[in-house]
C-alpha cells in the first residue's frame, strides 16, 4: 500500500485538526527493546495479562440494536479492575481492514487509545506494519512496538516486564514470530536466559496457528503462552487441558478482552496459568477520555468528506434515484403509512449520535449511496435520505415518468443487506415480527407477503 496524491499529507492535516498526529509522535517513545521495566515492590497475589487483538478496525459497535459487545471505551472497565502495577496490557495486532482512507484514520486513532489505556506493548502484523510506516508512525514509535516484519532499529521483536508475585520476581517476556519466515526453532534465542533469582512467563504471538505449529511449540518446553490468529468473533483455547503451552485465540472486533493470570502453584517454584474471556459488555462504565477520542474520531472522518468519496456504481438504462416524495402522487395510502415507520427516520438516529457522516453508518440509512444518483450528502442529496421507497422497490425515474407503465427493476435491497449479525442481532429467527413493523400497504396483503 502506498499512500500517492498528496493523501498522507491531507490526513495529517485533518489529525491535526483534534490534536492527534501523523508520523509526529505524541508519547513518549519505546527503544528497539523496551527495557524490563521494575514495578513497584508490591506483594501481588497474581499477575495478569490483558490480551486484545484483531480489532480490524471496529473502534465502537454500531450501537443499532442492544446487547452488542466491544468498543475501546468500555476497556478501562475491564483493565481497571486490576491495579496498574500487577498487570501487564498487550494487543496481537490486525488493528484494521484495509488501506483505504477511513481505515488509515482508525489506525491512528487505535495507537492513540493504545497510549491512553496504558498498553505496554502492540505486536505490528504485516499490514499493520505497512501502514505504520506510510503513515511515518515508525520513525519515532509512540507506544511499545514489536513485530517480526520489521528489521529497523526502532521495533524489535521482545519486550519484557518485571513484577512481583509473593516476593518472587517475576518477568513476562513476550516475542513475536513469522512463521512463514522461519521456523519455531529460531525463537529459542528470542526469549533469552532466565535471570538468577527470578522467574519467566514466556508468551509467543505467532502469524498462524494450527496443531502443528501448537504441538511443535509445545516440543520446546519453552513457551508458557501461545496467542494464535483467528477467524472467531470469540476466543478460542486451542490447547488441551493443563498442558504446556497454553494456545489460545483473541477472538475479533474487540467484543472480547483476553485475561491470563498468573499464580504461584503449590508445588515449590512453579506458577500456574489460568485464561478467561471477558466480554465487553454495553453496560460497563464508559472510559471519558476514549469517549472524547472517538468525537474526534467523527470529526476527523467528516472533515476528510468520506460521503462523497465513496465508490458508487453505474445504475443500469440510464435510471436515477427520485426520492420517496416523487411516489406519494400515486401512492399517497403507502406514502403516508412508510413515513410513520422508523425507517423513515433512519438518518436521524445517525445524527443524534454523531456517525451521519460515517459511510459505514450511513449506507444502511439512506437511498442508493452505493450508486450514481443515490445519497451523498444531506445538504447535496436531502431527498434521498432515510429507508425509502426506492431500497426495496428499486430506482424510480422511469417508473415515474411512464406513469406507472414502466416495471420497477434492479437493484433493489434486502432486508438482510442491513439487518446483518453485526447490526441486526435480533432479526434472524424474527424475520415475520420485523416484516409486521413495516406494514405500509392495504390488506389483504401480509406481511408475510412481502418479496
Amino acid at each position: 500500500m502506498k499512500i500517492v496524491g498528496g493523501t498522507k499529507k491531507k490526513l495529517a492535516a485533518s489529525l491535526l485538526l483534534t490534536g492527534l498526529s501523523v508520523g509526529v509522535s505524541c508519547v513518549p517513545t519505546a527503544p528497539t527493546e523496551a527495557p524490563p521495566r521494575e514495578k513497584k515492590r508490591r506483594q501481588a497475589d497474581a499477575i495478569t495479562v490483558f490480551i486484545t487483538g484483531n480489532t480490524l478496525g471496529e473502534l465502537k459497535p454500531c450501537g443499532c440494536f442492544g446487547g452488542q459487545l466491544g468498543g475501546f471505551d468500555r476497556r478501562p472497565a475491564v483493565f481497571n479492575t486490576v491495579p496498574a502495577e500487577e498487570r501487564l496490557i498487550m494487543d496481537a495486532g490486525s488493528l484494521v481492514k484495509g488501506d483505504a482512507e477511513q481505515d488509515l484514520i482508525k489506525f491512528n486513532i487505535s495507537i492513540q487509545a493504545f497510549s491512553i489505556l496504558g498498553y505496554n506493548v502492540v505486536n505490528l502484523t504485516a499490514k499493520d506494519v505497512e501502514i505504520s510506516e506510510n503513515l511515518g508512525l515508525l520513525d519515532e514509535p509512540v507506544i511499545g512496538f514489536i513485530s517480526p516484519h520489521t528489521t529497523g532499529e526502532t521495533i524489535g521483536r521482545r519486550f519484557q516486564s518485571q513484577y512481583m508475585l509473593k516476593g518472587v520476581p517475576i518477568t513476562l517476556c513476550v516475542v513475536t514470530h513469522d512463521l512463514d519466515a522461519s521456523s519455531v526453532a529460531q525463537i529459542r534465542g528470542v526469549f533469552g536466559p532466565v535471570k538468577p533469582g527470578h522467574k519467566q512467563i514466556n508468551i509467543l504471538i505467532v502469524n498462524r496457528c494450527d496443531n502443528g505449529v501448537v504441538a511443535s511449540v509445545a516440543a520446546m518446553g519453552l513457551v508458557d503462552c501461545l496467542v494464535c490468529p483467528t477467524e472467531s468473533d470469540e476466543p478460542m483455547i486451542l490447547s488441551e487441558p493443563d498442558r504446556k503451552p497454553l494456545a489460545f485465540s483473541v477472538g475479533r472486533y474487540g467484543r472480547y478482552v483476553c485475561k491470563l493470570q498468573i499464580r504461584a502453584a503449590r508445588a515449590r517454584d512453579e506458577l500456574k496459568l489460568s485464561f478467561d474471556a471477558v466480554p465487553v459488555t454495553e453496560d460497563l462504565e464508559q472510559g471519558v477520555s476514549m469517549t472524547s477520542l472517538y468525537k474526534d474520531y467523527q470529526q476527523l472522518v467528516r472533515e476528510a468528506g468520506l460521503l462523497e468519496k465513496y465508490p458508487r456504481y453505474g445504475l443500469p438504462g440510464g435510471l436515477e434515484y427520485a426520492g420517496s416524495k416523487s411516489c406519494m402522487p400515486c401512492h399517497a395510502y403507502e406514502y403516508e403509512k412508510w413515513n410513520s415507520k422508523a425507517h423513515a427516520r433512519a438518518f436521524a438516529t445517525l445524527a443524534r449520535v454523531g456517525s451521519n457522516f460515517d459511510p459505514e453508518c450511513v449506507v444502511c440509512h439512506v437511498v442508493g449511496m452505493e450508486y450514481e444518483s443515490g445519497f451523498v450528502t444531506q445538504d447535496k442529496t436531502g431527498h434521498l435520505k432515510d429507508v425509502g421507497c426506492e431500497n426495496c422497490h428499486g430506482p424510480g425515474s422511469e417508473h415515474i415518468r411512464t406513469r406507472g407503465t414502466a416495471q420497477l427493476t434492479e437493484p433493489k435491497s434486502t432486508c438482510l443487506d442491513c439487518h446483518t449479525p453485526a447490526h441486526s442481532g435480533d432479526y434472524a429467527g424474527n424475520e415475520r415480527a420485523f416484516r409486521e413493523k413495516i406494514t405500509h400497504w392495504r390488506e389483504p396483503n401480509a406481511a408475510g407477503n412481502v418479496k
